[in-house]
C-alpha cells in the first residue's frame, strides 16, 4: 500500500477543475503544506491571485461588519429613545405632581347680595341718577334684573369690577347711596385697592421664592390677581408656572433661580396690554429691560410665544411649563381672551381722542360710554366726537352687531359756604 492518501476535490477526474491535494500526516510542516496547496488550488479555480482573493474576502467581511454595526446602532438608538421618553415622562409627572394647584375658571361678573328688595329702588335713585353715577364712577355695568335680592356687576376689567363690588357693599352698609357720596366712596376704595395690589405683589413674590424685586415689578405682580388670560387667573397660572419650571430645571440641571424668575415674569406684559395694545410678550421684554434684568432672563421670559428665538435651556423650560399649565382640561376659555381684546380696543379708540376723560365699554361691548371734559368740549363738539368714534370703531374693530356710542358731557356747579 502507498503511504500517502489522495483526496479528490472534483467528482470528475478528467475535468480541468480537478484538484488533488496530498497531505502527509505526522509532521507540523504538513499543515502548512496543506494550507499552501489549498491556496494554490483556490487560485487555480478562481483565476485570482492570492492578494485579490484576500481583498475580496476583506471587503465581504467589512460589509458584514458595517451591516452588523448599523443594526446594533439602530437597536441602541431605539433603546436610548425609549429610555429618554420614559425619563422625560417621569420628569414631567414629577414636576406636575409638585406643582399641583386648585383652579377655577374666572369670568366677568360679580354678584352683590342686597339686604332687601327695597334696596333696588335706592340704587336706581330718582330717574336713575344713582345707578348712572355709580356706573360712571366705576366704569362697570350694573344689572338689577337678574334676581330680586342681588345686583350683578359686569366688566371685562377685574380691577374695576373689584372696586365696584367693594364700593357697592360699603354704600349699602352705610346706607348713603346718593351721587355725592358715590364718588367719594369709589375714590376711597380705589386708594385701598392700590395698597392691596402692592400686598398681593409681595405675597406672590414670596410664594414664588423670589426676594429683592424692584417696587415697580412688585406692583405689576400685584395686578396678576385681578387679571385673567383665557379665563385663567394670572396669579395662579404664574405661580403654577414657577413650580413646574423650577422642578423641570432641577431635574435637568438648569439654573433653577433664573428659570423661576422667568416663569413668574413671563406674562407680566399682560397687565399693561390694555393700555398699549402691543403683544404681551413684547411688553414683557420691554418691562424687564427697563428694570435692568439680565438678557438671559429676559429672553427666557419673553420667548414663550416664539416671537423671538429661545436662546437657552431655561427658555425652553418656561415654554414647556406654560404649555403644560395652559393645556390642562378646563384651565382656559379661548373666547374670553377675544372678548377682552375687543372691549379693550373699543375703550382705547375712544380714549385716543382729545378731550376724552374716560371711556367704558358695557353690555358685552354693545355700548361704549365716553365721558368728556365739559370745559374742553361743547355740546356740538361732543356730537361730532360720537360720529368720529363710531367711524373708527367700524373700521378697526370687528364686533358682533353694532356698537352704540354714548358721549356724556356733564356740567357741575358747586359752591363752598
Amino acid at each position: 500500500m502507498k503511504d500517502n492518501k489522495t483526496k479528490d476535490l472534483s467528482e470528475n477526474p478528467g475535468s480541468p477543475d480537478k484538484l488533488s491535494v496530498s497531505a502527509k500526516g505526522g509532521s507540523a510542516s504538513g499543515g502548512e503544506q496543506l494550507k499552501d496547496q489549498y491556496l494554490k488550488a483556490l487560485e487555480k479555480v478562481s483565476s485570482l491571485s492570492r492578494g485579490d482573493a484576500r481583498k475580496i474576502l476583506l471587503k465581504e467581511l467589512e460589509q458584514e461588519l458595517e451591516n452588523e454595526k448599523a443594526r446594533r446602532l439602530a437597536e441602541a438608538e431605539e433603546q436610548i429613545r425609549a429610555a429618554a421618553e420614559d425619563r422625560a415622562r417621569d420628569i414631567l409627572v414629577s414636576a406636575m405632581e409638585r406643582a399641583a394647584t386648585s383652579y377655577v375658571a374666572e369670568f366677568t361678573v360679580s354678584v352683590v347680595e342686597l339686604p332687601s328688595e327695597e334696596w333696588k329702588g335706592k340704587i336706581i335713585g330718582k330717574e336713575g341718577r344713582n345707578v348712572r353715577a355709580f356706573e360712571r364712577a366705576t366704569g362697570v355695568e350694573v344689572d338689577l334684573e337678574e334676581s330680586p335680592k342681588s345686583v350683578r356687576i359686569s366688566s371685562f376689567d377685574p380691577v374695576r369690577r373689584h372696586i365696584a363690588r367693594l364700593a357697592l357693599e360699603r354704600l349699602i352698609k352705610e346706607d348713603r347711596f346718593q351721587p355725592e357720596n358715590i364718588e367719594s366712596v369709589v375714590t376711597q376704595v380705589k386708594g385701598e385697592i392700590d395698597q392691596e395690589i402692592r400686598r398681593e405683589g409681595e405675597q406672590l413674590a414670596l410664594a414664588a421664592g423670589l426676594g429683592g424685586l424692584p417696587g415697580g415689578i412688585i406692583e405689576l405682580l400685584g395686578r396678576f390677581k385681578f387679571r385673567t388670560s383665557y379665563g385663567q387667573n394670572l396669579a395662579k397660572h404664574s405661580l403654577e408656572m414657577v413650580k413646574l419650571a423650577s422642578a423641570l430645571a432641577a431635574e435637568v440641571g438648569a439654573d433653577v433661580e433664573l428659570t423661576k424668575a422667568a416663569a413668574l415674569f413671563h406674562d407680566i406684559g399682560k397687565v399693561a396690554t390694555a393700555e398699549s395694545g402691543e403683544p404681551h410678550d413684547i411688553l414683557t421684554r420691554k418691562i424687564l429691560e427697563r428694570f435692568g434684568f439680565p438678557e438671559k432672563l429676559v429672553n427666557a421670559a419673553a420667548s414663550h410665544h416664539d416671537r423671538e428665538e429661545k436662546k437657552s435651556v431655561e427658555a425652553e423650560l418656561v415654554y414647556i411649563a406654560d404649555a403644560i399649565s395652559g393645556s390642562r382640561p378646563g384651565a382656559r376659555y379661548e373666547d374670553i381672551e377675544g372678548y377682552v381684546k375687543r372691549i379693550s380696543d373699543l375703550e382705547n379708540i375712544a380714549k385716543s381722542f382729545p378731550g376724552v376723560a374716560d371711556a367704558y365699554a358695557i353690555s358685552a361691548g354693545r355700548e361704549l360710554r365716553v365721558i368728556v371734559k365739559a370745559e374742553e368740549m361743547s355740546d356740538e363738539e361732543s356730537s361730532r366726537l360720537a360720529q368720529d368714534i363710531g367711524k373708527r370703531v367700524r373700521s378697526e374693530v370687528v364686533t358682533p352687531g353694532g356698537v352704540k356710542i354714548v358721549v356724556i358731557r356733564e356740567t357741575r356747579f358747586e359752591e363752598q359756604t
